[in-house]
Parts: C-alpha cells; structure tokens; sequence
C-alpha cells in the first residue's frame, strides 16, 4: 500500500480586523498563497479532500492555492477551535480512500501538530526549517504509513516542510 500524505498548510498572511474570522488575506497574502498550489502540483502532492477553516483568511487562501485536480475543500469548524485535539480528531475522520489529505488552519495548532506528529526520522532539511516556525503560508508534508485513523503523536515522518513563494 502506498503510503499516505498529509500536508499541513497556515493560511497566508491576513490582515487585521474587529471579527477574527472575518479577516481577508492581504495583498501579499494572496500571492503568496497562489504560490502554494504550484508547488503542491510541482511535488506530485494534489490532495484528493482538503479541510479548511471557516475563517475567511484559510478559505481565501486555499482558493487560491488549490490545484486545477485538486478535491473541493470540505469547511471543517474543528479547524477554527486551533486545538491540537481538534486537529487530530478531523485528521483521524478522514475515510481510507483517501491517499493526500490537506488541512488548512491557524497557528498556534497548526505549528503544535505538525512538531507534535513528526516521529523525527523524517528529512533533517524539513525538522531544521520546521523547528525555526511555522509562519503564514508555509506547508509541511507528512508521510503517513498507515491509516490516517492511527495518526497518532509520534507516528508520522515529516518528508517537507517549506514556504512557497518565500
């Protein structure tokens, strides 16, 4: 069986705003989340079901990014709640058809899980860039051996970790 990816991405640089979830990208924001698609396509990584955010900063973001083949993201407002918990819980919901799963999120969760999933045996290139942030726009790529039912801390090998457009 072919193992499994999850590529974890923070939404792109938003701009400020009185309603948190209602806070746009900015112009940068934008292109440098469009640059994210590219890449995905680039690392033979187009995610065949994709949870985003309700926070309109994640889902303009992967709007932006989503390759031409890539699955209609499903709104997912776990996602929201920037929990660890929370995040492992939709990731462990995803059905075992699915090959390359992308999440859209928020830091601080997005960062926490993805220094809590890696088992450290993954590229030291990736765990070097991963350990100095998780800032707007990065994406990191997890190998996942078996289901993403089982993903448990510890149990995923980190294979990418960059800033697209950087």
């Amino acid at each position: 069986m072919e193992p499994r990816r999850l590529v974890l991405i923070r939404h792109a640089k938003a701009a400020g705003g009185a309603v948190d979830a209602d806070r746009p990208l900015t112009e940068g924001g934008a292109r440098q989340a469009a640059a994210i698609g590219p890449w995905l396509e680039q690392a033979g990584l187009v995610p065949d079901r994709v949870l985003v955010s309700p926070a309109r900063r994640a889902a303009q973001t992967w709007e932006a990014a989503a390759p031409t083949s890539a699955a209609r993201p499903t709104t997912e407002p776990r996602i929201y709640d920037n929990t660890v918990e929370a995040l492992l819980a939709v990731i462990r919901e995803t059905p075992d058809d699915v090959s390359t799963l992308a999440l859209v999120g928020h830091n601080p969760s997005v960062g926490e899980l993805a220094h809590v999933l890696d088992d450290g045996q993954g590229r030291p290139a990736a765990q070097q860039a991963l350990d100095a942030g998780f800032p707007t726009g990065a994406v990191a790529v997890f190998v996942v051996d078996g289901s993403f039912g089982d993903v448990e801390p510890g149990g995923t090998r980190l294979s990418d970790f960059t800033v697209p457009g950087d």
